[in-house]
């Protein structure tokens, strides 16, 4: 096969980032990171599958939001019903809340978060909470009186359109003020709330919890971002991320010792480098780029593979193959096979750059059942812990500190992912059995794939063998 090299552009990236500063707290993410979004798993599950989780070279698990929110159809503990269903219930009622206080019905009270924690400092594992100020339940009087009176009555919690939809989303005093999707827009920048809702930051913190995930952040004003009428200024940032204090409250820990990243989706007239002044982002679409390649069996091009399609350094990014998101609301990604996420997962966890997330998808989930059990609570299925997914993630720790170069063959359908002459990962995106002959800097001689136990030859600055179809291979050096 004929193949493009890609060194001279990785390289340029590789110039163009500015890399983060090394973590002087033991709570501060580094780049040899992954994460496993133990998507609607109860603390208790956690907790549980702790030791497996670190074992599999997770250094973050990140669950689902954790305060007190609606109960809906009954309070039942289906990921997803339909009419009829014996089990009703919907895994989105954990994003309405109903105060901003520790624990809901669907993953567990304050002291199975405690418990959970504590499972993850045995272990190693860090963990992140998704955290979610910007709007309240869909059903606004469900809101607790605790919450109207601490931000001076229920009028005062919500912005001065906050209960007018969004008609469009690239204007942002729209965006940042008004409802989104039936959720009524909390006015972020009432000083009460703000109090109110550090106060239960810290309280996360004081359990142990060493980052946050800030749901629809993009919906959140920065300084830059025209005001709500109710608003004197757009400081919601500057309080969360510790810099400034509230009435006496301030984030209990630094900043740069948590792991805080927001989803801020990209679209036109979205300040991503604004954002970034405060926290890491979501690479969503990066994420949407890898899937079309997954999609194909094939990269249209080395650079759509390579380049991570945001103005922010990758050193500020969270990438992922697919999340909640894209499984969930629309489907987008839930039906791409297992093997499909896990090529996608190796390839991007291999690059060198970037935070990796791992969305765990519903036990006994098929592309036609995508919900499988359908039980929140319950683990997600087994491809958190497949061989090939840890062996990513162990390879990804192994490599640290040594620059990638990405080679694609001619026709887009493989990568090799190499790290400096410490190693490579490589990955047949296709459903065909294909010979590959790579340029490499690997030293001369025979690898032993660390899953497979496929034989690879160096010869040359050449690497060859066979891929099998959907399949992906780990070499070292060492």
């Amino acid at each position: 096969m004929n193949f493009k090299s890609y060194a001279v552009i990785a390289a340029g990236l590789l110039m163009a980032s500015c890399g983060k500063t090394p973590a002087t707290n033991p709570g501060a993410p580094t780049e040899d990171d992954v994460i496993l979004h133990a998507w609607s798993w109860a603390f208790d599950t956690i907790a549980a599958n702790m030791q497996q989780i670190a074992d599999a070279g997770y250094a973050y698990v990140q669950t689902s939001p954790a305060q007190t929110c609606y109960v809906g159809d009954g309070g039942g503990m289906a990921l997803f019903s339909q009419d009829g269903d014996s089990v009703m219930g919907k895994w989105y009622y954990y994003y309405q809340p109903t105060d901003w206080q520790i624990g809901n019905y669907m993953l567990g009270d304050k002291e199975a978060l405690a418990a959970m924690c504590d499972s993850a400092a045995k272990y190693g594992v860090k963990v992140i909470v998704d955290v979610l100020p910007n709007h309240t339940a869909i059903d606004h009087k469900a809101v607790l009186p605790t919450l109207d009176a601490a931000v001076g009555g229920h009028e005062n919690l919500y912005h001065a359109n906050g209960f007018t939809p969004i008609t469009d989303y690239n204007d942002r005093l729209q965006c940042t003020t008004m409802e989104m999707g039936g959720l009524p827009d909390v006015n972020t920048e009432n000083p009460d709330f703000q109090k109110y809702y550090m106060q239960y930051v810290n309280d996360l913190l004081a359990l142990g919890v060493r980052g946050f995930r800030y749901d629809t952040a993009k919906h959140i004003g920065l300084p830059s971002d025209p005001l709500d009428p109710k608003a004197e200024r757009n400081n919601f940032w500057d309080v969360a991320t510790g810099r400034e204090a509230v009435d006496g409250v301030q984030l209990a820990l630094p900043a740069d010792s948590l792991f805080i990243y927001g989803e801020v989706l990209q679209d036109r007239n979205v300040k991503e480098t604004e954002y970034a002044e405060y926290m890491d982002m979501t690479a969503s679409s990066y994420g949407h780029a890898l899937r079309h390649v997954l999609e194909q069996g094939k990269a249209d091009s080395a650079e759509s593979l390579a380049d991570w399609h945001h103005p922010v350094a990758p050193e500020q990014l969270v990438t992922w193959v697919e999340s909640h998101d894209t499984y969930c609301n629309e489907h987008e990604s839930a039906g791409l096979t297992d093997d499909q996420i896990r090529a996608g997962w190796v390839f991007l966890t291999a690059r060198q750059h970037g935070t990796p997330l791992f969305f765990s998808r519903p036990a006994g989930s098929t592309r036609e059942n995508y919900w499988g059990n359908n039980r929140i609570g319950a683990r997600g299925n087994d491809e958190f812990f497949h061989p090939e997914v840890v062996a990513a993630n162990q390879f990804r720790k192994a490599m640290s500190g040594q620059p990638e170069t990405l080679y694609v063959t001619a026709d887009g359908v493989a990568a090799e992912v190499q790290r400096g002459e410490a190693g490579a990962a490589l990955v047949n995106f296709s459903d065909n059995t294909i010979d590959v002959d790579f340029p490499t800097t690997l030293p001369s001689g025979t690898y032993i794939d660390r899953v497979h136990r496929t034989n690879f030859k160096v010869s040359n600055g050449q690497l060859t063998g066979e891929l099998q179809p959907l399949t992906t291979y780990i070499l070292y050096t060492r």
